[in-house]
C-alpha cells in the first residue's frame, strides 16, 4: 500500500498516533457510534477545495484502512505530484460508515498539511525552471511529521537535504565558535566520522575560501547577497557545491539562481506551508 519511497512503519506509527490523539483511551467515536448502525456502508469523494499539488494519498489510504480494519476499498483518482483544482475529486473510499467518519479528521490533516508542503514546493521549483539551481528543504519540520513532510517536499519538485542530525553532518556557526575556526571543526569531523557528508555554512568570501581549502566540498552560504553570492561561485563553485540560505524568497528566486549557485535552501517549505483544504464528502445514499 505505501509506496513512494515511503517507510511503511514510519507511516504506521504516525498514522497510529495521531488516530489515538483523536480516539482517545479507549478509543471511541461517540458521535458516528451514536448514529450511525455499525452495519452501514457508504461510499465518499476526497474533494480538492482549492487549487494545488496534492500528496498524501498513500497516507490517507492507510488511515482508511486502519480504522476500518482492513474492509474498506479505496481507490484513488488522481496521481501523487498532481496539479489539481478546486472541485477535482482526489480518491473515492467505501466502507463502514462509522469507520469512514473516524478516520476524516485524521486523514484530513495528514492529506492536506503534505498537499499544501507539496504545492508550497511546486511554486519554487517552477520559479527556479530553467536554471541549475533546486529547492532544499531542512530540518525546520513539524515534530513527529518529518518523513511525511520531506517525501511532500520531494512531490513538488523539490529536494531533501538531510533527515536528520545523524545522517549529514553540518558544521554551522555555533560550531565554528565551539571549535575555533571553519577548519579545525571540519578536521574533527572528518577524523570522526569519516563516511558522513560534511556540510560547512560559510558567510564571506573568506570563510569560503577556507572552508574548501580545508577539504569541504558542500557549502551554505548564509544570508549573502546575489552579488557576494556570486563571487564565491566564480571563486570556489568548481571545487564544491554551493547551496544560498536565509530569509530567500519567491520574489528573490531568480537572482539568486542567477549566480549559479546548485541549491537555494527554504526552511519555509515545511514550516511555513499552509495547508491544502480537502474534504471527505459522502456520497448520497
Amino acid at each position: 500500500m505505501i509506496e513512494h519511497g515511503l517507510n511503511l512503519a514510519e507511516v504506521e506509527r504516525i498514522v497510529f498516533t495521531a488516530l489515538a490523539e483523536d480516539l482517545g483511551d479507549p478509543p471511541r467515536d461517540v458521535t458516528s457510534e451514536a448514529t450511525i448502525p455499525a452495519e452501514q456502508v457508504d461510499s465518499a469523494e476526497l474533494v480538492a477545495r482549492a487549487d494545488g499539488v496534492v500528496a498524501g494519498l498513500p497516507v490517507a489510504e492507510l488511515v482508511f484502512a486502519v480504522t476500518s480494519a482492513g474492509t474498506a476499498t479505496f481507490r484513488a483518482v488522481a496521481t501523487e505530484g498532481d496539479r489539481v483544482r478546486r472541485g477535482d475529486v482526489l480518491a473515492e473510499v467505501t466502507g463502514p460508515t462509522r469507520a469512514l467518519l473516524t478516520a476524516e479528521r485524521t486523514a484530513l490533516n495528514l492529506i492536506s498539511r503534505m498537499s499544501g508542503v507539496a504545492t508550497h514546493t511546486r511554486k519554487w521549483a517552477d520559479q527556479l525552471a530553467g536554471t541549475k539551481a533546486t529547492v532544499l528543504d531542512t530540518r525546520k519540520t513539524t515534530p513527529g511529521l518529518r518523513v511525511l513532510e520531506k517525501y511532500a517536499v520531494r512531490t513538488g519538485g523539490g529536494t531533501n537535504k538531510r533527515m536528520g542530525l545523524y545522517d549529514v553532518a553540518m558544521i554551522k556557526d555555533n560550531h565554528k565558535l565551539a571549535a575555533g575556526t571553519i577548519s579545525h571543526a571540519y578536521r574533527m569531523v572528518r577524523e570522526q566520522f569519516p563516511d558522513v557528508e560534511v556540510q560547512v555554512e560559510v558567510t564571506t568570501l573568506a570563510e569560503a575560501r577556507e572552508a574548501v581549502g580545508a577539504g569541504a566540498d558542500f557549502l551554505l552560504c548564509d544570508n549573502m547577497t546575489p552579488e557576494l553570492l556570486a563571487e564565491v561561485v566564480t571563486a570556489v563553485g568548481a571545487r564544491a557545491q554551493l547551496e544560498a540560505t536565509g530569509n530567500l524568497t519567491l520574489e528573490t528566486a531568480a537572482a539568486y539562481a542567477a549566480t549559479g549557485v546548485d541549491y537555494l535552501s527554504v526552511g519555509g517549505l515545511t514550516h511555513s506551508s499552509p495547508i491544502l483544504d480537502i474534504a471527505l464528502d459522502l456520497k448520497p445514499r
